[in-house]
């Protein structure tokens, strides 16, 4: 092989090598996207395929997931006995990895009706007679997270008004 040829062979990988590390980091970027994607979606299957993973998180520790809540922040986990912690935390996990990925508030509306639908989803496991009070409050604490962006907006006053739904 002549000189030019290997010298031209050294630069090319040379070159490959610089550049492989930042193709490396996009595309784990993009499979984070992904997987974050297919598990902030409004189906029942999309919330236990998150689920699953939250149980099992060795599997995805590469993609560096955040997986820290606060439940329903300041707000009750379990209103009147409804148990909204999952919920609250397959929100939370949303709006921490798409904060972390740059693109939140393309996102946010969707994150916001996963966890209307998740909270629905909740209050069908409840006996017909307090269904009303759970999708009551459902209700407020989705009105809260899409317009606040919060659960800290949900007022004690909404929790008495569904608890009189039950009576």
């Amino acid at each position: 092989m002549n000189r030019t040829v290997r010298r031209s062979l050294v630069v090319l990988i040379s070159a490959l090598a610089l550049l492989a590390p930042s193709v490396a980091a996009s595309a784990a970027a993009d499979s984070k996207a992904a997987v974050l994607s297919n598990w902030t979606q409004t189906t029942a299957a999309s919330t236990a395929a998150w689920n699953e993973a939250r149980l099992d998180r060795a599997p995805w520790a590469s993609y560096g997931f955040d997986w820290t809540t606060d439940y329903c922040s300041s707000s009750p986990d379990n209103p009147l006995g409804f148990n909204f912690t999952n919920a609250c935390w397959h929100h939370d996990f949303g709006y921490r990895n798409y904060k972390d990925l740059g693109t939140f508030s393309a996102n946010k509306a969707r994150v916001d009706n996963v966890f209307y639908a998740d909270l629905k989803r909740k209050c069908a496991t409840y006996h017909a007679a307090v269904r009303p009070a759970c999708l009551s409050l459902a209700w407020t604490y989705y009105q809260a997270v899409s317009i606040f962006g919060s659960l800290e907006a949900v007022n004690p006053s909404d929790i008495d008004r569904a608890e009189s739904l039950i009576e």
